[in-house]
């Protein structure tokens, strides 16, 4: 076994979600959103580029010597699938390693709202899961793919940067794509995807218009389409989406969305009081007609009290699913404020006095 096999089984049986392997420092694991040094002496530059080259693709190669960076998967039997970046800094070379579990887990075993569920099984539409690098947006992607895949017939097309969750055949036909691998862009295998009788499509990061513009698209033509944006609440996934059109399409893209968004569902990992691990806070905003008024008006700023208000349709803001959290002593009052939208709301429940 390899070094970075031992420090990736490390990884694992310490319940950690990222390896650092950096030039001139020891390695590193990330676990419940801290960093820490593992008991291992600092690893040259060298070390790391012949570590990487046992590990990489040839096509990985060609991106790496070419750009001076790739992204591709790793897996280890038995183990776990591992997204790696590798990256070249002031000190050498960087490899950046995140666990992907070998199998989705459920919506349920995430315990993930069960308005969720009901949405997944929509047959047309858009639904965006956002929330910062590290929040758990492919692992709730991957958990409403497997109920797609568990309760309908159909055709599921995946594209990805790379492919991170496999998955197999249940009751649906599986196709996954990883960009620079099958395919050269997201949006060029996005295109081609609405030529292969899909059901659903995930599309691993709507990164730029022409991907955005096809995505939404695809929902208004009937197909439901999953998708991810590095936004932190519902409201700026709404805006995002509209200022990467022109300012002259604008009005049109509002009232696309206003009848094929279906939902959008906002997260962020807060740390258990217990330190067990995170838990995940979902904000999750409906499109209902009040929704589809305010989207095709460009009313954005409302759709705060829009969830605040919509509490029996399923929907819940994201101070509003802290506060649940807060109330069932699952994180403790100073967490909640830090990962609260409106902070005076929470600053009675902190633990510690304001610097």
């Amino acid at each position: 076994m390899n070094q970075v096999n031992q420090l990736l089984r490390t990884l694992i049986e310490s319940e950690g979600s990222d390896l650092h392997l950096i030039a001139g420092d020891p390695p590193r694991i990330r676990k419940n959103g801290d960093l820490a040094p593992l008991n291992e002496p600092p690893l040259h530059s060298e070390k790391i580029h012949e570590y990487l080259y046992e590990i990489m693709d040839q096509t990985a190669q060609l991106s790496f010597e070419k750009d001076d960076g790739a992204d591709f998967a790793y897996s280890i039997e038995h183990l776990a699938r591992f997204r790696v970046n590798a990256f070249r800094h002031l000190n050498g070379v960087c490899m950046v390693f995140r666990a992907i579990p070998n199998k989705a887990m459920s919506l349920e075993e995430l315990r993930l709202p069960s308005i969720i569920s009901s949405l997944s099984m929509d047959k047309q539409g858009l639904i965006l899961v956002t929330g910062k690098t590290g929040s758990g947006k492919s692992t709730t992607l991957a958990a409403i793919v497997d109920s797609i895949n568990r309760k309908k017939k159909g055709h599921i097309i995946t594209i990805e940067d790379p492919i991170e969750f496999t998955h197999k055949r249940k009751q649906c036909l599986i196709s996954q794509r990883q960009v620079g691998l099958h395919t050269p862009s997201f949006a060029s295998a996005l295109r081609s995807a609405l030529r292969e009788d899909p059901d659903a499509i995930l599309v691993g990061e709507m990164r730029d218009h022409e991907t955005i513009s096809l995505a939404v698209t695809a929902a208004e033509t009937g197909i439901l389409v999953l998708g991810t944006l590095h936004t932190n609440r519902a409201s700026d996934t709404v805006d995002r989406i509209i200022n990467s059109y022109p300012s002259s399409k604008q009005a049109q893209v509002r009232t696309m969305l206003s009848t094929s968004l279906r939902c959008i569902i906002s997260q962020q990992l807060a740390r258990r009081a217990d330190g067990s691990g995170r838990v995940a806070a979902i904000e999750i905003l409906i499109n209902t007609s009040a929704v589809s008024n305010l989207l095709r008006e460009g009313k954005t700023n409302q759709l705060d009290d829009v969830m605040q208000s919509g509490a029996l349709l399923g929907m819940q803001a994201m101070d509003g699913a802290l506060r649940k959290l807060l109330d069932q002593q699952l994180i403790t009052g100073e967490e909640a404020y830090q990962k609260a939208l409106s902070k005076r709301e929470f600053e009675q429940f902190r633990e510690t006095p304001q610097n």
